[in-house]
């Protein structure tokens, strides 16, 4: 008896899911276990070209080493009885220091793309840059969201046709443009180059074989409407209607000899706040200040540039140091738990950053996926902090991180 009393008391069953989306979720408990979804959800082009970055992939590496290779120097005994993640990004609140970065074709990872990830920002209480190659127009965004969105620019040759995306984002009551400043040729993405891939996927041998061993993915895709560069559907720069490959749309239509002075035309033509997203030494962030920005994104792109570009996360204390309060500074690049967001706070930037971290949970599980997302880093910063002994944001400093490569905060 004794051994049947025993075994009641410890059996139990789990109510029986009968949502798959949840089902899989539920199998989930980090980043990488949405990347390993994802992985097996799309197609291997799609898979790769959300996953991959440039050449070796050695700064894609370095972005996510950087807060491997930081430790934390916990504070104890504080009593503190409670944990305020909030804080401000560009004069404003949100509910904790991140943005979620813009990235393009987001419709491939789901059908709603850049709309599901808008919901799922706002209702978390994210500001969301909207990429000028996104799959969903500023309109349509806008239309699904009254959070704070932020609309990234990239400097076509054609400056009216910015020009005019920018008065329509200003329309559409979007809050600051983000400029991308490390395009000026595209990066060699090899997984993308061995694969053949295009965007939209082309049809083909290779991608119908895919197609069939991704059967969701496919379906979702056949019965979406055709994936465009939603912003200049029309325009004669393109609009993704026949499939091209990324680098030869971005080798000839993006202009090379983007220079400082085109901070001075974006602030002609934009009355509200500018990021400049790309920064990747500490002069230029010092010249980027001078020029009146008010952020500097400090950003590789994901590793998807050039490959040998230094880890974000190691540039932040010394752009922190040399800008001296001219501009917040968001350190973008390798962003896969809230205690990465808490390092980058306490090396002194004003927020995080994360993109790719984003499109997983948007292709292992839509935007529920998204929402499940920001949940974990959200609750990962409120017990970063804890264990920290850190009640606020403000009370996140170089005094709580150490580096092993460099030098320690004061003992």
């Amino acid at each position: 008896m004794k051994a049947l009393d025993t075994l009641r008391s410890v059996i139990r069953f789990n109510r029986l899911e009968t949502d798959p989306i949840e089902r899989r979720l539920a199998r989930a408990a980090s980043v990488a276990d949405l990347r390993r979804i994802a992985k097996r959800r799309l197609p291997g082009g799609v898979f790769d070209y959300i996953d991959g970055g440039a050449e070796d992939e050695r700064t894609l590496a370095a972005n996510q080493a950087a807060f491997a290779s930081t430790t934390f120097r916990p504070r104890v005994l504080r009593g503190i009885g409670s944990i305020d993640t909030t804080t401000t990004v560009l004069g404003s609140p949100v509910a904790c220091p991140l943005v979620l970065a813009p990235t393009g074709f987001t419709r491939i990872a789901d059908p709603d793309g850049e709309l599901a990830v808008a919901r799922a920002a706002q209702r978390a209480g994210l500001p969301y840059t909207l990429s000028t190659l996104s799959t969903r127009s500023i309109e349509e965004v806008r239309a699904v969201s009254d959070g704070r969105l932020w609309f990234q620019v990239y400097a076509w040759r054609d400056r009216g046709l910015v020009k005019e995306m920018i008065d329509r984002a200003a329309a559409s009551a979007f809050e600051a443009l983000v400029l991308t400043v490390d395009t000026a040729v595209f990066g060699r993405r090899e997984r993308d180059v061995r694969r053949g891939f295009s965007l939209p996927p082309a049809i083909g041998p290779r991608t119908i074989i895919d197609g069939a061993l991704h059967p969701s993915w496919t379906l979702a895709f056949l019965r979406s409407e055709p994936i465009r560069f939603a912003n200049v559907v029309g325009r004669d720069v393109g609009d993704g209607a026949s499939p091209v490959t990324l680098s030869d749309y971005i080798n000839t239509q993006f202009d090379p000899s983007l220079s400082w002075d085109d901070i001075e035309w974006l602030r002609s033509v934009w009355d509200g706040p500018i990021v400049v997203k790309g920064i990747q030494r500490v002069d230029d962030a010092v010249r980027a200040a001078e020029a009146g920005v008010e952020a500097i994104a400090l950003s590789n792109h994901g590793g998807r540039q050039l490959d040998g570009a230094p880890a974000t996360f190691d540039l932040v204390a010394p752009v922190v140091d040399a800008v001296a309060g001219r501009a917040e500074i968001i350190c973008d690049g390798g962003i896969r738990r809230g205690s990465d967001i808490v390092k980058a706070v306490a090396a002194g930037a004003t927020a995080a950053m994360a993109g790719r971290a984003y499109l997983y949970a948007l292709g292992a599980a839509g935007e529920r996926g998204v929402d499940r997302l920001l949940g974990w880093f959200a609750a990962d910063i409120v017990r970063t902090m804890s264990l920290l002994g850190a009640g606020s944001i403000d009370a996140v400093d170089r005094d709580l991180i150490d580096r092993s490569d460099g030098p320690s905060g004061p003992n």
